[in-house]
Parts: C-alpha cells; sequence; structure tokens
C-alpha cells in the first residue's frame, strides 16, 4: 500500500462540513435596515487524517486564515460543522472546547509578534503546560521544556532570554516548540514561513517535516507561495473568495489542474531552468479580485476567467468530480483553457500569491 493510500484510509482526525464564517457589516445609511456581510468563509468542506499536511493556498483576502482561525474555535463560525475525532464542536461549552485546544494548536505568521516580550523563552514554552496541566511541578515543567526545545534546535542554554534577543528563525522555532509542548494532533500554520528569509524557510520546513514524522502530526499549512505548499503538502485546497476552486492530491493538483484559477497560479510558478521558464505558456488573468462585499452572481471567478460564459453568470459551479480524489469547481474543467489576452491583463501572483523556484 502506498503512503497516500494508507493515509486514506485512516478515519479522518477532523472533517469540516460546509463552513461559513460572515463577518456583518455597518448599514450603509442612518435610515437604512440592510446589513451587508462580508463572506469570507463560504461553504468549505474538508478532511485531515492523522499524519496529513492539508495545504490551503490562494490571493491574500480569499478566507485563508479565517478558516484557520474557525476550525479552532477563534472564530465562531456562521454555520456549518468543524468535527474533531468525531465530536461536533458547535455542541460543546466554552470549557469544553478549551479542553480540546490540547490536541489543537497554532503557529502565527509573525513569530515575533506572537511571543510576549516580557517572558522568557522557558515561560513562554510553558506557559500551555501550566495552563492545562497546573499540577505538574516546576521540575518536570523545565525538563519537557528542555526536551522541546532540543527537538526544535534550541540549546538549553537560550532558556532565559527574551524574545527580542532572537532572530525571526528563532523566534519561530520558540513558537514551534509552544504549539507542540503539549504534543497535539493537529496544527494549523497560518503562513509560519513568510516572514523569514527563504534560507531560514527550508530550515523552519524541514523541522516541520521532522517533528511530523516524529509525532505522526497533522497540518494545516496555509500560505500564498505555491512552491512552499508543494514542498510540505500531501494534498491541497485553492480557495477563491472563501470558496474551494480546486482540492487534490499534491502531484495531481500540480501536474494535472483543473480549474483556470489553479492554472494560472501555477503557470506564474517561476521555474529554476531559464529555457524552460522562456518556453512554458504563461495563462495571465485580466481584472482585479472582485470585493468579497460584492461577489460577481454565479461562479465567483467568472469576471476573470478565460472559459466564462453566460452560463457562469447564472448558475454557481457545485465541485465536479475530476477523479475520485480530485475536485474541482468549474462547469467546463473538462476543456482546455483558451489563451485570451487583454491590455489590462495582471499576472497572477503580484496581489500577494508568489511562487519562488526550488533550489
Amino acid at each position: 500500500m502506498t503512503e497516500t493510500a494508507a493515509r486514506s484510509s485512516k478515519a479522518p482526525l477532523l472533517s469540516v462540513r460546509d463552513l461559513r464564517v460572515h463577518f456583518p457589516m455597518p448599514a450603509r445609511g442612518i435610515l437604512s435596515r440592510r446589513r451587508d456581510y462580508l463572506k469570507a468563509v463560504d461553504g468549505v468542506s474538508f478532511d485531515v487524517r492523522p499524519g496529513e499536511t492539508l495545504g490551503v493556498v490562494g490571493e491574500s483576502g480569499c478566507g485563508k486564515s479565517t478558516l484557520g482561525r474557525a476550525i479552532l474555535q477563534l472564530i465562531p463560525p456562521t454555520s456549518g460543522q468543524v468535527v474533531w475525532l468525531g465530536e461536533d464542536m458547535a455542541s460543546m461549552s466554552e470549557r469544553e472546547i478549551r479542553a480540546k485546544r490540547q490536541d489543537m494548536q497554532i503557529i502565527c505568521q509573525d513569530p515575533l509578534a506572537s511571543l510576549d516580550p516580557r517572558m522568557t523563552v522557558g515561560d513562554i514554552i510553558a506557559e500551555p503546560l501550566r495552563t492545562f496541566h497546573p499540577r505538574m511541578s516546576r521540575d518536570e515543567q523545565r525538563r519537557r521544556v528542555d526536551e522541546m526545545m532540543a527537538h526544535v534546535g534550541l540549546v538549553p542554554e537560550m532558556v532565559n532570554r527574551y524574545p527580542h534577543e532572537f532572530s525571526g528563525g528563532q523566534a519561530q522555532r520558540i513558537g514551534i516548540a509552544r504549539a507542540m509542548i503539549l504534543r497535539p494532533k493537529l496544527i494549523v500554520c497560518d503562513e509560519p514561513v513568510s516572514a523569514l528569509d527563504v534560507s531560514i524557510q527550508s530550515q523552519i520546513l524541514n523541522l516541520l517535516r521532522r517533528l511530523q514524522r516524529e509525532f505522526d502530526l497533522s497540518l494545516i499549512f496555509i500560505s500564498h507561495d505555491l512552491s512552499v505548499v508543494r514542498y510540505i503538502s500531501h494534498r491541497i485546497i485553492v480557495l477563491y473568495l472563501g470558496k474551494v476552486a480546486e482540492m487534490a492530491d499534491r502531484d495531481e493538483l500540480y501536474g494535472n489542474p483543473r480549474h483556470p484559477y489553479t492554472q494560472a497560479l501555477i503557470s506564474a510558478v517561476p521555474l529554476p531552468d531559464p529555457d524552460a521558464e522562456r518556453a512554458k505558456e504563461r495563462i495571465v488573468l485580466y481584472g482585479d479580485l472582485p470585493s468579497p462585499l460584492d461577489p460577481p452572481s454565479g461562479c465567483y471567478f467568472r469576471t476573470r476567467c478565460p472559459k466564462a460564459t453566460d452560463h457562469c453568470a447564472r448558475m454557481a459551479p457545485d465541485l465536479y468530480d475530476v477523479s475520485p480524489r480530485h475536485r474541482a469547481a468549474c462547469h467546463y474543467w473538462d476543456q482546455p483553457t483558451p489563451t485570451r489576452e487583454h491590455p489590462e491583463a495582471g499576472v497572477v501572483g503580484a496581489e500577494g500569491l508568489t511562487g519562488r523556484a526550488q533550489s
């Protein structure tokens, strides 16, 4: 049995079904009773299995971070289900959700901003132990902290230093150690390497992969960098304006993208071979990203899509089965994408979505 088949045969650790997060906006006028809603996440469904990394990609403002926080119940979902180990978290009390957070942790985008500048490294990493295991002795806490620091590549002599004394990569290792100290089953990684230099990014990514193997850890890896997501993920979800545009296994998605948005994103990834880079076909999208307060009718992507027809304006597409583990939300996923030029075309990637070539 292949590694992918072995993972897919396991029962889901996390199941998300038709998750929606809508933020109410102020009324347009003093006398107006109409209230608009910003649909940050709009009907997202997926599973995460033990030992799996699910990548989530999309342009800035597509709902990636909101999705991660809604899964952890840091933002209350408007509707839908987040089922953790068979239990619907919507039916849990605040106390029960708090207890579940021992198994569900988060790594933040800005490592220094996520660390309390008044606390030492030892206190920062030990804080979850004091919160969830208040009867644990200080000697046991220190032993666990030293052990986790060694796992993430920090030496014990750093334990009494403060966050401002560390580089960005070291600060992110502290954040990872804090997330790992309770030995969780799932970690939401919210763009954990986007604020780091490229050389440091590879170190952090390799660290996460090693911890995943050692602790049978599941990851939800949120990023706008397509190369990073390809390197670390087993399956990938592409979001557009809060909706799933495409979802598939990593190799299937990159080798056979079926949604026009995914095809455009992948075509924007630079290749390390200059000849291959010059020879490849670029799919250039025109127009601006629509406002999530006033999305287009029908398919959200139709205003920028080279395949769009009147049917796309009338009816939003469902997620069609391209193959057993590959789905795309496009009425015309089985038709080739035409080459279409526009005088004001903007290359996808300039709005925050990048794709650096791996060396």
